[in-house]
């Protein structure tokens, strides 16, 4: 892919690499997208979120014998005249929803070989969510973990919510390195403290941090929340790649010369990656959370459509 090609793919304001203010406010308009009646990427997401309270709302729930107390207004005659009996009309009302995102970007999501950095594609999609998940007229909120620290949005509704978590990213993906880490379990644990009962929560990651020791934070906080796992990958991480050279790679744990011509190579990244993905799927299905996945190396809006293009595993 030539730099010319790359330039044309990103979104305005977006080299890829860094993160600014501007490329990130873009998708406010571009929530506008999966609003109703378009099929919705929050949809397919999350589905409907209903509260079990019934109440005068808009969504016809069912018909039940008139009781002492309820609004005369609801009385349903047909039913009334057909059964001799009074009867009355019940509705599910909805109501506004904590939405919360958990998004890593950590020393494994600074990492890219094609279009851009997979942090920057996590950050770009959480950005959509915010902004739709306050179109929707939910509060949204977020966790953003670097591997060094946790930066905290509590729930907000309007367009203060999202303005709170564009601006975590930023001072996220541009905090200087210290030599402090911070397990992945903390920002989960942290999660489980700061989430609303009821809450929609989307975790966007790599996972190459989750252990499964975190599965029982997970279990807990499924117990009053729904969740959801948004996987960013590159390519390269499969062994796809067209260069053929000899690269000196490193991540948090190790680093090699790898040469990316020889078959060892890539079918060794391959074999990496499938048994990664195993383990998540594994993760997944036990704790029946879906697991979306995104790309690194495709724009953000092509691969979500009106479908969710991007991929889905309800394993």
């Amino acid at each position: 892919m030539t730099e010319t090609t790359i330039t044309s793919l990103l979104p305005a304001h977006s080299d890829g690499v860094n993160l600014c203010l501007a490329e990130l406010l873009l998708y406010k308009n571009q929530s506008v997208r999966w609003l109703p009646p378009a099929q919705s990427v929050w949809s397919q997401l999350n589905g409907q979120h209903q509260s079990r309270k019934k109440g005068r709302g808009m969504n016809f729930s069912e018909v039940r014998p008139y009781q002492a107390g309820d609004d005369i207004r609801a009385i349903d005659w047909r039913v009334t005249a057909r059964t001799g009996k009074t009867h009355t009309k019940l509705f599910d009302e909805e109501r506004e929803q904590p939405v919360m995102i958990l998004v890593d970007l950590s020393a494994s999501m600074n990492f890219g070989t094609q279009l851009m950095l997979k942090s920057v594609q996590a950050a770009h999609f959480t950005s959509l969510l915010s902004w739709l998940a306050v179109s929707e007229q939910d509060r949204i909120g977020a966790i953003v973990y670097n591997g060094h620290r946790l930066f905290e949005c509590k729930p907000t509704a309007r367009q203060q919510g999202p303005l709170s978590v564009i601006n975590a990213l930023l001072e996220a993906h541009q905090y200087e390195n210290s030599s402090q880490t911070m397990p992945f379990s903390h920002a989960l644990k942290h999660l489980h403290h700061l989430c609303p009962k009821g809450s929609e929560i989307v975790i966007i990651s790599d996972f190459y941090q989750l252990q499964e020791a975190d599965k029982r934070r997970l279990s807990q906080l499924r117990q009053h929340n729904r969740i959801q796992f948004v996987q960013v990958s590159d390519p390269l991480e499969q062994g796809q790649t067209q260069f053929n050279g000899v690269e000196f790679v490193a991540d948090s744990t190790q680093s090699a010369w790898l040469d990316f011509s020889a078959k060892k190579t890539r079918d060794g990244l391959s074999e990496q990656y499938q048994h990664h993905q195993q383990f998540i799927q594994r993760m997944c299905k036990s704790l029946a959370m879906p697991l979306h996945l995104l790309s690194a190396a495709t724009p953000l809006m092509s691969q979500l459509g009106h479908k969710a293009q991007g991929g889905r595993h309800d394993e």
